[in-house]
């Protein structure tokens, strides 16, 4: 259980990669990790299918209704883009769907969560919801992120990815509700800045009215 939690906040850290080769070193272990406990992603499913484009669309039809409202909109749009080193459309399109959710979907919703309920029964499930929020400790640090936060917020989000997992016995459920949430995101406030008319200040010079005294100085303009 514990190790999941040690890759995440010690040992991919100390391997000083870049974005790129945390990628593939998280691809990497997950894929081990899942084969060595016999994980069961069963990534080809009709109904993993069926009820993770539900569940995406709900999100990203959250999402949309933010960008319709101007005054969210323009907050959206002053926010950073948070994908390091890379491209938004890399960031979004690789390592988000790659080193993220392909990952922790295989590590987490096919390997250890089954494992814990196998073993513990229902506090086997509260018990990978706790750990996948864990292995967000270091990252929320990293980001400047509240780490209490971060990990309780990633918690809730592990029991619904479960909740996912366990109704359709597919990790692609919980992967394309993953890949809404956090590729959507990260293109949100891109999509806002797009959305949102620049504004541009009026340096046009007032013209003064025809009857004005353009002559005058304006030292001899306080005179009577």
């Amino acid at each position: 259980m514990g190790l999941p939690v040690v890759w995440s906040n010690a040992l991919l850290p100390a391997l000083e990669l870049n974005v790129r080769g945390r990628t593939t070193a998280n691809a990497v272990f997950a894929t081990a990790y899942a084969l060595a406990l016999g994980g069961r992603p069963r990534w080809v499913s009709r109904r993993g299918l069926g009820v993770g484009a539900v569940a995406a669309g709900v999100v990203v039809s959250g999402y949309v209704a933010a960008l319709a409202v101007p005054r969210v909109r323009r907050h959206l749009a002053e926010l950073a883009d948070r994908g390091p080193d890379v491209s938004a459309a890399e960031w979004t399109a690789v390592h988000i769907p790659i080193g993220t959710v392909y990952a922790e979907e295989l590590v987490f919703r096919a390997t250890l969560t089954p494992l814990l309920r196998e073993r513990l029964g229902r506090p086997g499930k509260w018990l990978g919801a706790l750990t996948f929020g864990l292995v967000h400790v270091r990252p929320a640090r990293s980001a400047g992120d509240p780490v209490a936060g971060t990990v309780g917020v990633t918690a809730l989000a592990g029991v619904v990815l479960d909740h996912l997992y366990e109704r359709t016995g597919s990790a692609l459920a919980p992967a394309l509700l993953h890949t809404a949430i956090n590729a959507g995101g990260a293109a949100l406030p891109i999509v806002a800045r797009l959305l949102t008319p620049p504004v541009h200040s009026d340096s046009t010079p007032v013209e003064p009215p025809p009857d004005a005294d353009t002559t005058r100085s304006g030292e001899d303009a306080l005179l009577p």
